[in-house]
């Protein structure tokens, strides 16, 4: 996928597309600055990581923007998370995030709310850039409540 994201880029450029190009420059921006500060191999993993990061700022962005009516931010951080999209392995359905959730609760057996760090753990490892690790962490945190 870095291959590809690098082949993005400079197809971007050509085709003078100047969204796509801004979001694949800062995706390009943050593997570096991950690269630099942590000493981090520039990889698939990284890649995953660091546009999942850039996806969560753009939620919480489009939170705000929607709370001062700014409807032409919110289409415009949209689009942007439409392009990031393209960089994340094939999402889950919910019912295949649920089975997920399921084998990791067979296999951790949790008593309570206290097991919630061993499942999310198992659960990054699993689904992570497959699914919304919010929306992960809220059904993890309700099963166990209901346990």
């Amino acid at each position: 996928m870095v291959e590809q994201l690098q082949k993005d880029m400079i197809e971007a450029m050509k085709a003078h597309e100047k969204e796509r190009l801004t979001v694949i420059r800062m995706i390009k921006a943050g593997m570096t600055q991950e690269r630099i500060d942590h000493k981090r191999e520039e990889n698939d993993e990284l890649l995953i990581e660091v546009v999942n990061k850039q996806i969560k700022m753009r939620r919480d962005s489009i939170t705000e923007f929607e709370k001062g009516g700014r409807q032409d931010l919110v289409d415009q951080t949209q689009a942007e998370i439409d392009i990031l999209m393209n960089y994340l392995p094939e999402q889950l359905s919910s019912e295949e995030v649920a089975k997920v959730i399921d084998e990791i609760f067979e296999e951790v057996k949790p008593e309570g709310q206290k097991d919630m760090g061993k499942v999310m753990g198992l659960a990054k490892t699993k689904l992570n850039g497959k699914a919304d690790m919010k929306e992960v962490s809220t059904i993890i945190r309700e099963r166990l409540q209901n346990l």
